[in-house]
C-alpha cells in the first residue's frame, strides 16, 4: 500500500476510508492531495483532531456533530466555560502537539443499544444516536479520544499538518432555534502548506471586499434590527445600482421573446396545498389568516405564472410561451443563517417560467444556458453547471422525474456542455441545473437555476390545444439567471470590490471644482452629463480640495473630473479614470463620447 493513499472510491463514487476497506482490488485509491475527495477525508479528520485537542484543554466538553462543509469543517460542542477567538491559537497549538504523538485513527463498530449504553451520560451523543437509522454504528478512535462517526478518516494524524481554525460562533443544537446554543468552531485544512497560505490570503482579501462593509461605505443598502432581521433597505445609490441591473435584464428578456407578468405576493393556502409547497416547503413560508381563511405569502413565483397561463386557452402555436417577473418573495430563514444580502428573508428573483412541449425542452434549456453565458460574460464570471436530482422530499411519480432529468442531461450532452451531478439536490417538484459562478477571488457561488417540471402543470391541470385538437399538458421550465437581485448584488460587490463597471455604477462621475470660482462651470457640465444619462454629482462643499478628492475616491466612482482655470478656459475636464488608473485631459464633448461608448458595454 502506498504511503500516500488515504482512502478509496467504490464503483458508486462513495468514499471508503482505509479503516473501512476490506477489499482494495476493485477500489480506486484516493491519494493525499487537494482533490475534492481527498480534502473531504482530510478535513473530516482535522475536525476530529480539533475535538481531541478541545477535550484535552477542556476535559468536560461534550460533542455533537463535526461535518465537512463548503468552507472547510466545524464541530459543535458544549463546554463549561466561555471560549473566544483568542483561544483558537491555544487549540491549534494543542492540535500540533497531538500530531507529533503519531496516533493512528482506528475504527470499531457497535450496536445502537451498545452505543446508547456507552454514551449514557452524554446527552449530545444520545441526540446524535437518535438521528442515525442504522443498527450498527461506527466509532473512530485516536489516542484517548473517540467519537461516533460514519467517517471517512485518514489512517493517521500525520496527514493533518496544514490547517487553520478560522472562527468561532454559536449554533443551535440541531439547527433548532428553540434548542440549546452550542459553541461552534470552524476550520480549514489542505494537503500542503502552499494551498493553506493561498486560502488564508484569499480570506483576508475577502474581508476587505465584504459586501456589508463596502455597502455601508458606499451607502448602497442597510439593515435595521428594529424593523426586522434579514429585511434589506435599499438606499438611493443602491437602488440606482439595482435599477440599472434590472434594466439590463429587462432589455435582454424582451429581445429573447419573454413577456413581463406580475403575480400577487400572497395567495390562499389552498393554492400552496395544491402545488405541494405547503407540505414540502411549509416550514420556510409565512402563513397568515384573512377573513377566517388561511393565506401564504409566496416563497416562489410559479403559481402566479400558472394562473396567468390558464386565464385564456392556449394553442400549440403559442408555445414555447415565456413569462418573466422580478418577483418579490419571502422565506422564513433561521436567524443564524442570515448574512448581509447573501441570505435574507425578503428578496427579488429574476424569475421566469417557460411553458413548452416535451420536444421543446432541449432547445429551450439551451437558449437559457446561452442567456446565462451572456450574463456571466458581461460581469466577468466563469461558471460551471450541476444537475441536481430528485430529493427525498418530493412530489410526482418516479417515471416523471426520470423523464425530466433525462431532458436536462440530453440538452447539455447534445451541445457538448459539461456538468456534474448533485444527487438528491433537486427542487421538490423537479430536477434542475444549478449555475455556479467563480468570482475574482476564486470562490464559487450558486446563483442561477434551470428546473424542468412536469408536476405543477399536472397538479393545476394546465393544458394547451395540440395540433391534433386534443388537450395536452405542457412542460414548465422554471428559470432564474441571477438567482436573486440581493444575492447577486452582494456577489458583484465583492467581485468588483465595489468598483463597478461604468454601466452598473450607481454614481458614475464626480465633478470636483478646485475653487468656488469653478462651481458654476461644474454644474453646467453636470447637466450635460445628466442629459446623456450619466449619474453624476458635484463635490463643491466647503472642504479642502484634497479632502473632496479623497471623499470622491472613497465612493469608488469610475471617473473623477477635476475643474480648474485651465479646464474652464479650454471647455475641458481633467479626468481621473479609476478603472484604468490613468489621468488625462479631454474636452467636454470627448468626455461625454467616452462615457457613452463605455455605457454600450452594458448590453446582453
Amino acid at each position: 500500500m502506498s504511503e500516500n493513499i488515504i482512502g478509496y472510491l467504490d464503483h458508486n463514487g462513495t468514499i471508503i476510508d482505509i479503516q473501512s476497506a476490506d477489499e482494495t482490488s476493485n477500489l480506486t485509491p484516493i491519494t493525499y492531495d487537494n482533490s475534492d475527495k481527498a480534502l473531504e477525508i482530510i478535513r473530516h479528520s482535522t475536525a476530529h483532531l480539533m475535538a481531541q485537542a478541545i477535550t484535552e484543554l477542556y476535559p468536560n466538553s461534550q460533542f455533537f456533530v463535526g461535518p465537512v462543509v463548503d468552507e472547510g469543517f466545524y464541530y459543535d460542542f458544549r463546554v463549561d466555560q466561555k471560549i473566544g477567538e483568542e483561544e483558537l491559537k491555544t487549540i491549534e497549538k494543542k492540535m500540533k502537539e497531538l500530531i507529533k504523538k503519531k496516533y493512528l485513527i482506528e475504527k470499531y463498530t457497535l450496536s445502537k443499544s451498545e452505543a446508547i449504553k456507552k454514551f449514557a451520560k452524554d446527552d449530545l451523543k444520545q441526540a446524535v444516536i437518535s438521528r442515525i437509522p442504522d443498527e450498527i454504528l461506527s466509532v473512530y478512535k485516536q489516542g484517548e479520544f473517540e467519537d461516533l462517526c460514519r467517517g471517512p478518516h485518514v489512517p493517521s494524524l500525520r496527514f493533518l499538518n496544514n490547517f487553520k481554525l478560522t472562527r468561532i460562533a454559536g449554533a443551535y443544537l440541531g439547527g433548532d432555534e428553540n434548542a440549546e446554543m452550542l459553541t461552534r468552531i470552524y476550520g480549514i485544512a489542505f494537503a500542503d502548506k502552499e494551498s493553506l497560505v493561498a486560502y488564508l490570503t484569499m480570506i483576508e482579501e475577502a474581508k476587505k471586499r465584504d459586501h456589508r462593509k463596502i455597502g455601508a461605505e458606499m451607502e448602497l443598502f442597510m439593515f435595521n434590527d428594529e424593523a426586522g432581521a434579514g429585511l434589506p433597505f435599499w438606499m438611493p445609490k443602491g437602488a440606482k445600482l439595482r435599477l440599472k441591473l434590472e434594466e439590463i435584464l429587462h432589455k435582454a428578456h424582451r429581445s429573447r421573446g419573454y413577456q413581463p407578468v406580475r403575480g400577487p405576493e400572497i395567495l390562499k393556502a389552498a393554492m400552496w396545498h395544491t402545488s405541494g409547497h405547503y407540505a414540502c416547503y411549509g416550514e420556510n413560508m409565512y402563513i397568515t389568516e384573512i377573513d377566517e381563511q388561511e393565506y401564504g405569502i409566496k416563497p416562489m413565483n410559479c403559481i402566479g405564472h400558472i394562473q396567468i397561463f390558464k386565464q385564456t386557452q392556449k394553442s400549440y402555436r403559442e408555445l414555447p410561451l415565456r413569462y418573466y417577473e422580478y418577483g418579490v418573495v419571502h422565506r422564513h430563514e433561521k436567524s443564524g443563517v442570515l448574512h448581509g444580502l447573501l441570505r435574507v428573508r425578503e428578496f427579488t428573483q429574476d424569475d421566469a417560467h417557460i411553458f413548452c412541449t416535451p420536444e421543446q425542452i432541449a432547445p429551450e434549456v439551451i437558449r437559457v444556458v446561452e442567456f446565462v453565458d451572456a450574463v456571466m460574460k458581461l460581469f466577468g464570471f466563469n461558471y460551471t453547471m450541476e444537475i441536481a436530482t430528485k430529493p427525498q422530499k418530493a412530489i410526482g411519480e418516479e417515471a416523471v422525474w426520470e423523464m425530466a432529468t433525462k431532458g436536462l442531461k440530453d440538452a447539455l450532452e447534445q451541445n457538448n456542455l459539461s456538468y456534474t451531478i448533485d444527487e438528491g439536490g433537486g427542487a421538490f417538484y423537479g430536477p434542475k441545473i444549478d449555475v455556479k459562478i467563480t468570482d475574482a477571488l476564486g470562490r464559487k457561488w450558486q446563483c442561477g437555476t434551470i428546473q424542468v417540471d412536469f408536476n405543477l402543470p399536472q397538479r393545476f391541470e394546465v393544458e394547451y390545444v395540440a395540433e391534433d385538437n386534443t388537450r395536452k399538458q405542457p412542460v414548465m421550465i422554471h428559470r432564474a439567471i441571477l438567482g436573486s437581485f440581493e444575492r447577486f448584488i452582494a456577489i458583484l460587490t465583492e467581485h468588483f470590490a465595489g468598483e463597478f463597471p461604468l454601466f452598473l455604477a450607481p454614481l458614475q462621475v464626480i465633478i470636483v471644482p478646485i475653487s468656488e470660482a469653478h462651481a458654476s462651470y461644474a454644474h453646467i457640465l453636470k447637466q450635460k452629463l445628466m442629459n446623456a444619462d450619466i449619474d453624476v454629482e458635484v463635490y463643491d462643499k466647503n472642504d479642502s480640495l484634497n479632502k473632496r478628492i479623497r471623499n470622491a475616491e472613497k465612493q469608488r466612482v469610475p471617473y473623477v473630473a477635476i475643474i480648474g482655470d485651465e479646464e474652464m478656459a479650454n471647455s475641458g475636464v481633467a479626468i481621473r479614470n479609476r478603472q484604468t488608473r490613468e489621468q488625462y485631459n479631454l474636452t467636454q464633448e470627448a468626455f461625454i463620447e467616452e462615457l457613452t461608448q463605455e455605457l454600450k458595454k452594458g448590453k446582453i
